[in-house]
């Protein structure tokens, strides 16, 4: 059984459907966490078929399901192939991605990850990592907090706030939630302080867990480890993720346009499946972190399909 109050797993169904799963095949859900998603592919598994979870919080670590068809490994998932070839897969018939932060780790006050907790600045989804948010918010340069709250928070005035913090912290170290609360919500309008910061905690969570480096690494490798035929189905939170996601997909590039070949041919390794998927009116009423999410599913080429 899976864990729901760990995390309620989002388009469930949705995202499961888009692997098209095979009975026998072998499966990747390289976000564990409550195993949710991990608990329906078993469902739709036959004895043969193989599953690996991949989570990098110890915390999930006490979900493992008890199924000698599942596999978890305590690694983030920008270590895929290695771990996967360790355990003598090299290739697997699909891939589930869920890359939001759980519901435990927001809910879990000491974790800092939530505005709404008085908490030491933390936000590590691997607690063994030396980075925390209390490195970046008291030790990085004002540059490079600027380019943060720039880059991954989108902020317009993220020199402002990289200023503050920096002249703040001149004087006592920012080690709190609250603490960093008081020092940037007086820069918001009173009417979105919870949204902005929402999003100043986004982006320095982003940074704390190389989130972007490690989900570019992931769908990097994820050419060579899908089988042609096979099928990624990743579900993103924010716009950042789902432009790697969906610019992956289309030119198996993150930046500029498809590789052509001699005769103009695009090599791509995917090709998307369906549109965009978002959760129904319900599913957000029932589940409100739900509200973000976007799915998009993928099926690996075989040679002669890519032009």
């Amino acid at each position: 059984m899976s864990n729901t109050a760990y995390h309620i797993p989002v388009l469930l169904k949705e995202t499961v459907d888009g692997l098209a799963i095979r009975p026998d095949g072998t499966y990747v859900d390289v976000t564990f966490g409550g195993g949710g998603h991990s608990a329906e592919i078993l469902s739709r598994l036959g004895a043969n078929g193989k599953l690996f979870g991949f989570d990098q919080d110890e915390d999930a670590h006490k979900n493992t399901l008890k199924d000698e068809r599942f596999t978890l490994i305590p690694a983030n998932f920008r270590y895929l192939k290695r771990f996967l070839r360790f355990n003598g897969i090299k290739q697997v018939d699909g891939i589930l991605g869920d890359f939001g932060v759980s519901s435990h780790q927001f809910n879990e006050a000491e974790r800092g990850f939530s505005t709404r907790f008085e908490a030491k600045l933390d936000m590590r989804m691997n607690q063994q990592d030396s980075l925390s948010a209390y490195q970046v918010v008291n030790q990085y340069e004002e540059e490079d907090l600027a380019r943060i709250f720039r880059t991954y928070g989108e902020f317009r005035m993220a020199y402002k706030l990289a200023k503050a913090i920096v002249s703040h912290r001149s004087n006592t170290p920012i080690t709190t939630t609250q603490e960093l609360n008081e020092v940037v919500s007086v820069y918001f309008p009173p009417t979105k302080v919870n949204k902005m910061l929402a999003m100043l905690y986004q982006a320095i969570r982003i940074e704390v867990n190389q989130e972007i480096q490690a989900l570019k690494e992931f769908l990097l490798q994820t050419a060579e480890v899908v089988k042609p035929g096979g099928r990624i189905s990743l579900i993103s939170y924010h716009s950042l993720e789902d432009r790697l996601v969906k610019r992956y997909i289309r030119s198996g590039k993150f930046e500029g346009e498809a590789e052509k070949d001699f005769f103009g041919r695009i090599h791509v390794p995917f090709k998307k499946v369906g549109g965009l998927v978002v959760p129904s009116d319900e599913e957000i009423q029932e589940n409100s972190r739900a509200r973000s999410a976007k799915l998009r599913i993928a099926e690996r080429l075989i040679d002669e399909e890519r032009n």
